[in-house]
């Protein structure tokens, strides 16, 4: 099985192992683990943010990030299909309470007019108070301009909002944009960042932020359960990560593009490459069937709508894959057509 549901199916290489195994730790919770400290500080640095924190998932990055920003009762703005609100079993209003005002553009943020209607009438005392938008970076792949991200930080600022980035893959944004980490992460006062997804550790994410709210957001880590002992030996995958597979990023980016342009000329389909994803579009009402096709002829994928498919490429796939995938995805898909 060629499998392409997923950037986070990916095992720990065998450097990875050996640094995991070698990892010095400590207790975490007493904040006495070198390697997780060194994991924040060096994420920090890399996202120009004052400090970080190292959670077990992106779920409860996203959370806290929320939870330490907002107020009971008071409203976020997220798109329709983020994994914030679609994602994460509504644990915006389970845990932090927050009302969530969900907007829905193909782009995956909202335009000026928009925000402005939102913002009409916010200091009218029946309504809940604007708090928080959240951008994901990238949506389904796509990476959202950085002009774009500065405009809804900006409007935010100005509203006396926040802005948090679900960076789950922004890794992949950066590079695809050609700038540094923490140029992708403009703007957000609290940004979300994924070492599974892309990076190929087995566990991980962080928030980034300011001091005050990552220490906020550390406490209610531990309310949540989240609070982690020895986890140096989970967060040196983390960091070795970070100094190893970031820059090879491009080679999953490269490898969908032509991954797309394959699939794009076969009959009854058509595909767009968005960094390390390919959206494949099959006749209306069909994805479900031509990704079972997709499966039983050997590459793994995901429907994500009636006549969308999501391929992903990582770390495991080599070009001798991507050419067999090919090849397999041209099979499945002239036995779908029969």
């Amino acid at each position: 099985m060629i499998d392409l549901r997923s950037d986070t199916i990916t095992r720990p290489t065998a450097r990875m192992r050996r640094a995991m195994a070698e990892a010095e730790v400590g207790d975490d919770v007493f904040g006495e683990d070198p390697t997780v400290r060194r994991l924040e500080e060096e994420t920090a640095r890399l996202l120009g943010k004052e400090a970080a924190l190292y959670v077990p998932s992106g779920h409860m990055s996203n959370q806290l990030a929320i939870y330490a920003q907002v107020n009971s009762g008071d409203e976020i703005w997220a798109h329709r299909s983020s994994h914030i609100l679609a994602n994460e079993q509504g644990a915006t209003s389970v845990l932090a309470r927050a009302l969530p005002r969900a907007y829905d553009d193909p782009r995956g943020y909202p335009d000026h007019d928009l925000l402005e209607q939102w913002a009409a009438g916010s200091n009218d005392v029946h309504r809940a108070r604007p708090r928080l938008i959240c951008l994901e970076n990238t949506f389904t792949g796509r990476v959202v301009p950085l002009t774009e991200q500065q405009r809804v930080a900006d409007f935010a600022h100005a509203l006396g909002m926040s802005l948090h980035i679900d960076g789950a893959r922004l890794w992949n944004a950066s590079v695809e944009l050609g700038v540094p980490p923490s140029e992708a992460a403009s703007g957000a006062d609290t940004v979300s960042v994924c070492f599974s997804k892309g990076l190929g550790a087995p566990v991980g994410s962080a928030l980034a932020g300011s001091a005050e709210t990552v220490d906020r957001a550390r406490r209610a880590r531990k309310l949540l359960g989240g609070g982690m002992r020895q986890a140096g030996i989970i967060a040196a995958g983390a960091l070795h990560a970070l100094h190893h597979h970031r820059d090879r990023l491009a080679e999953d980016h490269r490898r969908a593009a032509e991954l797309a342009v394959a699939l794009d000329a076969l009959p009854g389909m058509s595909a767009l490459a968005r960094t390390n994803m390919v959206v494949v579009t099959t006749p209306p009402d069909e994805a479900a069937r031509w990704a079972r096709a997709f499966t039983e002829h050997g590459v793994g994928c995901v429907p994500i709508g009636p006549d969308l498919i999501r391929l992903v490429l990582h770390l495991e796939v080599d070009d001798a894959m991507l050419d067999q995938a090919i090849k397999r995805i041209a099979e499945a898909a002239a036995a779908a057509r029969r």
